[in-house]
Protein backbone atom coordinates (compact mmCIF):
# COMPACT_ATOMS: atom_id res chain seq x y z
CA UNK A 1 0.00 0.00 0.00
CA UNK A 2 1.03 3.35 -0.80
CA UNK A 3 0.57 6.33 1.78
CA UNK A 4 -0.28 9.75 0.33
CA UNK A 5 -0.41 12.59 2.76
CA UNK A 6 -3.53 15.43 2.13
CA UNK A 7 -3.46 18.85 2.50
CA UNK A 8 -4.94 18.07 6.06
CA UNK A 9 -2.53 16.63 8.61
CA UNK A 10 -3.30 13.32 9.70
CA UNK A 11 -5.47 12.59 7.08
CA UNK A 12 -4.45 10.16 3.98
CA UNK A 13 -5.22 8.55 0.98
CA UNK A 14 -4.17 4.99 0.89
CA UNK A 15 -3.12 3.36 -2.71
CA UNK A 16 -3.16 -0.22 -2.97
CA UNK A 17 -1.16 -2.01 -4.79
CA UNK A 18 -2.87 -4.88 -6.63
CA UNK A 19 -1.42 -7.73 -7.76
CA UNK A 20 -2.48 -8.45 -11.13
CA UNK A 21 -2.71 -11.84 -13.62
CA UNK A 22 -5.40 -13.85 -16.10
CA UNK A 23 -7.75 -14.17 -12.98
CA UNK A 24 -7.86 -10.16 -12.00
CA UNK A 25 -6.15 -8.64 -9.38
CA UNK A 26 -5.31 -8.90 -5.50
CA UNK A 27 -4.99 -6.10 -3.29
CA UNK A 28 -4.28 -5.96 0.40
CA UNK A 29 -6.38 -2.92 1.58
CA UNK A 30 -5.44 -2.57 5.68
CA UNK A 31 -2.18 -4.06 7.21
CA UNK A 32 -1.80 -3.59 11.06
CA UNK A 33 1.64 -3.20 10.97
CA UNK A 34 1.81 -0.99 7.85
CA UNK A 35 -0.86 1.43 9.77
CA UNK A 36 0.82 0.96 13.42
CA UNK A 37 4.53 2.23 11.82
CA UNK A 38 3.06 5.43 10.77
CA UNK A 39 1.32 6.45 13.61
CA UNK A 40 -1.96 5.58 12.01
CA UNK A 41 -5.01 3.40 13.94
CA UNK A 42 -4.35 -0.13 13.33
CA UNK A 43 -7.81 -1.77 15.36
CA UNK A 44 -11.10 -1.08 14.06
CA UNK A 45 -14.04 -2.39 16.12
CA UNK A 46 -17.24 -1.65 13.48
CA UNK A 47 -17.76 -2.16 10.06
CA UNK A 48 -20.70 -0.12 8.35
CA UNK A 49 -21.33 0.08 4.74
CA UNK A 50 -24.26 2.66 2.83
CA UNK A 51 -25.49 2.04 -0.58
CA UNK A 52 -27.00 4.79 -2.03
CA UNK A 53 -29.96 4.89 -4.72
CA UNK A 54 -29.54 8.12 -6.27
CA UNK A 55 -26.41 10.19 -7.72
CA UNK A 56 -26.25 13.60 -6.14
CA UNK A 57 -27.15 12.09 -2.31
CA UNK A 58 -25.52 13.83 0.21
CA UNK A 59 -24.37 12.15 3.88
CA UNK A 60 -22.89 13.98 6.01
CA UNK A 61 -20.96 15.83 7.74
CA UNK A 62 -20.83 13.61 10.74
CA UNK A 63 -18.41 12.94 14.01
CA UNK A 64 -18.38 12.08 17.00
CA UNK A 65 -16.95 14.24 20.16
CA UNK A 66 -14.15 12.10 23.25
CA UNK A 67 -14.93 10.20 24.52
CA UNK A 68 -16.30 8.70 21.45
CA UNK A 69 -13.81 9.89 18.77
CA UNK A 70 -13.08 7.85 16.36
CA UNK A 71 -10.87 6.92 13.02
CA UNK A 72 -12.50 6.21 9.85
CA UNK A 73 -10.83 4.59 7.09
CA UNK A 74 -13.58 4.62 3.57
CA UNK A 75 -13.34 3.03 0.56
CA UNK A 76 -16.13 2.84 -2.06
CA UNK A 77 -17.15 -0.81 -3.16
CA UNK A 78 -19.64 0.13 -6.05
CA UNK A 79 -19.98 3.63 -8.09
CA UNK A 80 -18.15 6.89 -7.14
CA UNK A 81 -18.53 9.24 -4.72
CA UNK A 82 -16.78 12.68 -3.14
CA UNK A 83 -15.47 12.09 -0.36
CA UNK A 84 -15.04 15.21 2.20
CA UNK A 85 -13.26 15.87 5.12
CA UNK A 86 -13.27 18.97 7.90
CA UNK A 87 -10.69 19.42 10.32
CA UNK A 88 -12.08 19.83 13.64
CA UNK A 89 -9.56 20.42 15.99
CA UNK A 90 -9.21 23.74 17.02
CA UNK A 91 -5.31 23.72 17.45
CA UNK A 92 -4.64 22.30 14.20
CA UNK A 93 -2.80 24.45 11.69
CA UNK A 94 -5.34 23.26 8.85
CA UNK A 95 -8.80 24.14 11.74
CA UNK A 96 -12.10 23.91 9.47
CA UNK A 97 -10.15 23.55 6.46
CA UNK A 98 -11.67 20.96 3.75
CA UNK A 99 -10.11 18.39 1.33
CA UNK A 100 -12.10 16.16 -1.36
CA UNK A 101 -10.97 12.90 -2.85
CA UNK A 102 -12.94 11.08 -5.13
CA UNK A 103 -13.35 7.37 -4.26
CA UNK A 104 -14.64 5.29 -6.87
CA UNK A 105 -15.34 1.02 -7.27
CA UNK A 106 -12.51 1.76 -10.16
CA UNK A 107 -9.70 3.53 -8.44
CA UNK A 108 -9.75 1.55 -5.30
CA UNK A 109 -8.49 4.03 -3.22
CA UNK A 110 -9.70 4.41 0.70
CA UNK A 111 -9.50 7.46 2.51
CA UNK A 112 -8.31 7.46 6.29
CA UNK A 113 -9.83 9.84 8.41
CA UNK A 114 -8.13 11.17 11.59
CA UNK A 115 -10.56 11.47 15.22
CA UNK A 116 -12.47 14.82 15.76
CA UNK A 117 -12.83 15.17 11.30
CA UNK A 118 -16.34 16.01 10.08
CA UNK A 119 -17.09 13.43 7.15
CA UNK A 120 -19.51 13.52 4.32
CA UNK A 121 -20.04 12.63 0.66
CA UNK A 122 -21.87 12.82 -2.48
CA UNK A 123 -22.54 10.15 -4.94
CA UNK A 124 -21.24 10.68 -8.60
CA UNK A 125 -23.30 7.79 -9.60
CA UNK A 126 -26.57 5.80 -8.94
CA UNK A 127 -26.53 3.02 -6.67
CA UNK A 128 -22.82 3.77 -4.96
CA UNK A 129 -22.20 2.14 -2.06
CA UNK A 130 -19.08 2.71 1.19
CA UNK A 131 -17.50 0.73 3.57
CA UNK A 132 -16.37 2.36 6.59
CA UNK A 133 -13.80 0.40 9.06
CA UNK A 134 -14.09 2.62 12.57
CA UNK A 135 -11.81 2.59 15.60
CA UNK A 136 -14.39 3.21 17.60
CA UNK A 137 -18.43 1.86 18.27
CA UNK A 138 -21.19 3.94 17.24
CA UNK A 139 -22.12 6.23 20.00
CA UNK A 140 -25.23 8.55 19.44
CA UNK A 141 -24.78 10.63 22.45
CA UNK A 142 -21.55 11.76 20.92
CA UNK A 143 -22.72 11.94 17.15
CA UNK A 144 -23.03 15.68 16.03
CA UNK A 145 -22.62 17.33 12.43
CA UNK A 146 -21.96 19.97 10.25
CA UNK A 147 -24.32 21.54 7.61
CA UNK A 148 -23.00 20.32 4.28
CA UNK A 149 -23.78 23.55 2.65
CA UNK A 150 -22.45 26.00 5.41
CA UNK A 151 -21.11 29.27 3.99
CA UNK A 152 -18.27 29.63 6.82
CA UNK A 153 -16.71 26.05 5.02
CA UNK A 154 -16.73 26.67 1.62
CA UNK A 155 -17.30 22.96 0.09
CA UNK A 156 -18.31 22.97 -3.47
CA UNK A 157 -20.20 20.00 -3.79
CA UNK A 158 -20.31 19.02 -7.80
CA UNK A 159 -23.91 17.98 -8.20
CA UNK A 160 -27.26 19.41 -6.93
CA UNK A 161 -28.27 17.58 -3.94
CA UNK A 162 -30.86 14.58 -5.10
CA UNK A 163 -31.07 13.67 -1.47
CA UNK A 164 -30.43 14.17 1.95
CA UNK A 165 -31.63 13.22 5.22
CA UNK A 166 -33.48 15.69 7.23
CA UNK A 167 -31.20 14.61 10.19
CA UNK A 168 -28.27 16.10 7.97
CA UNK A 169 -30.31 19.34 6.90
CA UNK A 170 -30.82 19.96 10.68
CA UNK A 171 -27.00 20.21 11.75
CA UNK A 172 -26.05 23.87 13.03
CA UNK A 173 -24.53 26.30 11.37
CA UNK A 174 -20.89 26.94 12.47
CA UNK A 175 -22.43 30.37 13.17
CA UNK A 176 -24.48 29.17 15.80
CA UNK A 177 -21.82 27.05 17.48
CA UNK A 178 -19.51 30.17 18.15
CA UNK A 179 -17.11 29.24 16.08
Amino acid sequence: MNFIPTKLKGAWVILPQPHKDNRGLFARTFCAKEFGARGLADRFVQCNTSWNALKGTVRGLHYQLPPSSEVKLVRCTAGALLDIIVDLRPDSPTYLQSTAVELTATNRLALYIPQMFAHGFQTLEDGSEIFYQMSEFYAPKTGRGLRYDDPKLGINWPLSVASISEQDLAWPWLSELGD
